[in-house]
């Protein structure tokens, strides 16, 4: 094809290139007339938080052409649900609900809303009818007598909150038939069974709401759940969710304790509804923490895929208005998140939400979900009940302690008590990092999410979420282990001992050979971690520790070896963040491990592993020493930040390091 052939080819296709990359950017989330006197680090105000609500229910209306279409959306590959036709009721179940969480709000102050030609409120209250009509596809029946908890007592729960926040506009106006058969449905699934977790909240709010309603419930079992409820609690504004904890165990307990008690609770079981918001006040110490300094949250635990979900409790401090709390800060915090994800171009494929962190990313999917369950996020919005004249959304916004409090080349630890979890900042870098709970078989785990990477990783930082393992040994942030059928297996058996002098103490042992076991010391520094591990196995074994991996961006990541004091130094960089791996004692090598496929952010990835091979005959002490440290690209390295151990003592069971800076750290494996 001669030149000029191509120029007519590019004038011809250029309006549809432009075409393809306007609908592109049509997708990301814009923030029209940002206020940056308000807030001048996100811009955002109450209306664009409006504003990312509506862009949220206008993707999901764009399924919806009349009013008996079902919020039915693009299943995603892998292993998210339905896999058979009898679960599409529960998966429109669930758009409908979630989506609701979404709209409840919106609609309270608009109920005229319109999206998409249809009338939002209308929309919503025919999809609820049909719920209750057997000849409808949208049908639910009844829980059978002897029928256990499922997935259609969760998304009631949902639908509960909803009617619960706005029943002039989804409860009211429906024909009384409507209402006596629905609440003849949903309290049959209300007054039942449960799920030792927070699930016990959905049977909570079924029979709040029709209790509410002037129906006759089961009263008796509302005040055995709540008080249940209140048994999760383990203090710091953590609830702990059987067994797990995760951002899910703080901001779901919390955010139903508090919704609740406002709508419900303080009235009727106002006993109960002061419990609640006692333990929500004691988040406000701690749960900011957990954010980066740009308001980012981070990837860990379950349910990644609800997103904006974990900002919910910094708006509903509103309810409580206490001239202590910093609402600059939590604002900025939350309103953080939602660009975090919003403006993120991987986030919504097809107008709906991925499955996933920023994209689609299927080792964080969980076998529960199907695409509609993403919506969930949209309790982020009920923040939007609290009143234009609040605090929460009038405080200019402040990174808190982050100026306060945390200064340059130090590191904060947060011990959080009886939940065990370790919440550590680091001013360097702006990110905060956590250390919690892992100790799930994957025999026991029929679920396949608290045994996985979702949990089992040593620590989880906001600036590297998490690489998932590969079949050859690829790992980032755990030690992998040859096991008797030679196939690498990580470490997922913690058992926390204790925290003390910025320690962190865990025993772990690998699943499949007890045999196998170790004593882990974590020890955060201003720049990274240093770890110090004791190899406690009575065996000769092979394995790998891997630090943090970085997604590639815009170039290859870049790879430098060095020498300094003996110690070999290898440092990758990616353009945004440099990552550096210092083994100090016990290993035999570095490498670089190059991946695909495993990253949440880009396809490639690499992450710098440290290797031995071991024999409990010769090795001695047993204990394995690694520096695994960061920076931002384009700054550069000192020796003694590379280096920053002066001198190391050691004993059979325990060892003492002198730092150049700061005080020394004596590691005891007793």
């Amino acid at each position: 094809m001669n030149k000029s052939s191509l120029l007519l080819l590019a004038i011809f296709l250029s309006p549809f290139l432009f075409a393809q990359k306007k609908e592109s950017n049509r997708e990301v989330f814009q923030i029209t007339n940002p206020d940056y006197k308000l807030s001048p680090y996100t811009g955002m105000t109450k209306q664009h938080w409006r504003d990312a609500a509506l862009y949220l229910l206008e993707g999901a209306f764009t399924y919806i052409h009349t009013l008996d279409d079902p919020m039915k959306f693009p299943k995603q590959q892998g292993k998210s649900y339905p896999i058979n036709e009898s679960q599409i009721p529960t998966e429109k179940l669930e758009g409908l609900c979630r989506t609701l969480f979404i709209a409840a709000p919106l609609l309270k102050e608009n109920p005229d809303l319109v999206i998409n030609n249809i009338q939002v409120a209308d929309y919503y209250r025919h999809q609820i009818g049909e719920l209750t009509n057997p000849s409808s596809p949208s049908y639910i029946e009844s829980r059978p007598k002897n029928g256990g908890p499922n997935q259609k007592l969760v998304e009631f729960g949902a639908l509960a909150v909803s009617m619960m926040i706005n029943p002039e506009v989804l409860w009211k106006p429906m024909p009384q038939n409507q209402k006596d058969a629905l609440a003849k449905i949903m309290l049959s699934y209300g007054d039942g069974p449960t799920v030792d977790s927070n699930w016990k909240f959905f049977n909570v709010f079924v029979l709040s709401f029709f209790k509410e309603q002037g129906y006759e419930v089961n009263e008796k079992l509302l005040v055995e759940y709540l008080e249940k409820s209140l048994k999760h609690y383990r203090g710091n504004g953590w609830y702990n969710d059987s067994p797990a904890y995760d951002y899910y165990s703080m901001w779901a307990f919390q955010m139903y304790g508090m919704i609740w008690s406002e709508y419900f609770g303080k009235k009727n079981y106002p006993e109960i509804a002061a419990q609640f918001v006692q333990n929500f006040s004691d988040l406000k110490g701690n749960y900011p923490n957990l954010f980066s300094k740009n308001g980012e949250m981070i990837m860990w635990g379950r349910s990644i895929s609800y997103r904006t979900g974990s900002i919910i409790p910094f708006p509903l401090m509103g309810f409580q208005n206490d001239p202590n709390t910093n609402f600059g800060w939590m604002r900025r915090i939350a309103s953080g998140v939602i660009k975090q994800f919003f403006t993120h171009p991987d986030f919504m494929k097809d107008r709906v939400p991925t499955l996933g962190f920023y994209g689609a990313f299927e080792p964080a999917v969980q076998i529960y979900s199907c695409r509609g369950s993403v919506y969930w996020m949209g309790k982020a919005f009920l923040g939007l009940l609290v009143p234009d004249n609040n605090p929460f959304w009038n405080a200019k916004e402040n990174n808190g302690n982050w100026d306060t409090q945390f200064k340059k080349d130090k590191v904060y630890n947060q011990y959080q008590g009886d939940s065990q979890i370790l919440i550590t900042d680091y001013p360097n870098i702006g990110a905060s990092e956590v250390r919690a709970w892992c100790h799930e078989k994957v025999k026991n785990d029929w679920q396949k999410f608290r045994s996985t990477e979702n949990y089992n990783r040593l620590s989880y930082n906001s600036a590297f979420p998490w690489q998932a393992d590969g079949e050859n040994g690829e790992v980032a942030m755990n030690y992998v282990v040859k096991n008797k059928v030679n196939k690498w297996e990580a470490f997922r058996l913690f058992t926390f001992k204790n925290f003390e002098n910025g320690i962190y103490y865990r025993e772990v042992v690998l699943e499949t050979d007890e045999n196998i076991k170790f004593s882990l010391a974590d020890i955060p520094l201003a720049n990274g971690i240093l770890r110090v591990d004791k190899n406690n196995s009575d065996k000769a074994i092979s394995m790998r520790l891997g630090h943090y991996a970085l997604p590639e961006l815009d170039k290859e990541i870049m790879v430098t070896k060095k020498k300094i004091k003996n110690y070999e130094v290898t440092i990758i960089d990616n353009g945004k963040y440099q990552l550096a791996m210092i083994p100090i004692l016990g290993w035999e090598k570095s490498e670089v491990v190059n991946a695909q496929g495993l990253h949440p952010e880009s396809n490639k990835s690499a992450v710098i592993d440290v290797i031995a091979h071991t024999n409990p005959e010769k090795e001695g002490s047993g204990i394995y020493a690694t520096l695994m440290l960061w920076k931002k690209s384009g700054e550069k390295w000192n020796s003694k930040e590379l280096i920053p151990v002066k001198n190391i003592q050691q004993s059979d069971k325990s060892i003492t390091i002198d730092f150049y800076k700061g005080n020394a750290k004596h590691i005891s494996f007793d």
